[in-house]
């Protein structure tokens, strides 16, 4: 790790309602996602309010892309159209390939609070109908690693510190990790050249490694340059824990309306058409 990457670009979580009137914070979706690439939206759905996000996500459909769903606290109960069926909370996640379609329901079960994620990534041209596939582990079975003397981080998906992440199979072979860094630590974590990358922060401050860096608190994504084969961080008194997320960028034009993301418009319409004639579902 020679070249530390810097920050090109921070985007503060936007309130936004979604599914059935779920109050969730959106860091970046469709007017930012050239930047992001292969990542399409990110959300934080976190909250103390039932009101606020027990309507949840009913059922609805998703084509093209996938979905990665993170619960640090609370639980979401997950159904879909291949039958698959199941509660994610404290500590797990759920990686969902919707490939050629799928229809599924999240609805959050907590009634005292909720901390989750969701992580939308594209899928490349060829992968787009593919057969849908659903994985999903808890807390227990993602590994934790030391990273130097300050922090620490679970591999979700991808290799840090010579571990590697138990989500297999995944388009793009990205990383996906939940890092805690100590108060006045700092960290330097690598990562693969050329390949996107952002945190975003979950509590405390984090900035860059460097005298004088900016600070930005929880809620904010930070989306660094391609140029570089780490990012150096520090956290000040208060600490910080964050997601940091990279991958390859797939450089395909994107057709997208709403959980259907295709490359061209008339993939699109034929998805759009499949719905309201009931041919969605090419897998079951």
């Amino acid at each position: 790790m020679n070249t530390p990457r810097r920050i090109a670009a921070t985007f503060k979580a936007k309130d936004t309602l979604e599914g059935a009137g779920v109050h969730l914070k959106r860091g970046f979706s469709n007017v930012e996602a050239k930047h992001f690439d292969p990542f399409l939206l990110f959300d934080d759905f976190s909250s103390t309010i039932p009101e606020h996000y027990l309507a949840g996500f009913p059922w609805h459909p998703h084509r093209g892309m996938e979905t990665v769903t993170y619960i640090l606290d609370g639980a979401v109960r997950h159904k879909d159209s291949l039958g698959n069926e199941g509660v994610i909370e404290n500590g797990a996640v759920q990686w969902m390939t919707a490939g050629s379609g799928i229809i599924h329901e999240e609805m959050p079960e907590s009634v005292h609070g909720i901390r989750g994620f969701q992580l939308w990534v594209n899928l490349p041209k060829k992968d787009k109908m593919s057969a849908p596939k659903y994985q999903d582990l808890t807390g227990e079975a993602i590994p934790e690693v030391v990273l130097g003397r300050d922090a620490r981080a679970r591999i979700i998906a991808g290799t840090l510190a010579d571990t590697v992440g138990p989500l297999q199979s995944i388009a793009g072979n990205p990383l996906y990790a939940d890092v805690t860094l100590e108060a006045n630590g700092s960290v330097a974590i690598p990562l693969p050249a050329g390949h996107t990358a952002f945190a975003y922060i979950v509590e405390g401050v984090l900035g860059m490694d460097v005298p004088e860096s900016d600070q930005y608190a929880s809620g904010v994504v930070l989306l660094f340059d391609h140029t570089g084969d780490s990012v150096s961080l520090r956290a000040p008194a208060a600490g910080a824990r964050f997601l940091l997320v990279a991958g390859a960028p797939l450089n395909e034009p994107i057709a997208w309306h709403g959980p259907i993301v295709m490359n061209t418009e008339e993939e699109l319409r034929e998805a759009l058409s499949d719905l309201r004639n009931d041919t969605f579902i090419r897998h079951r």
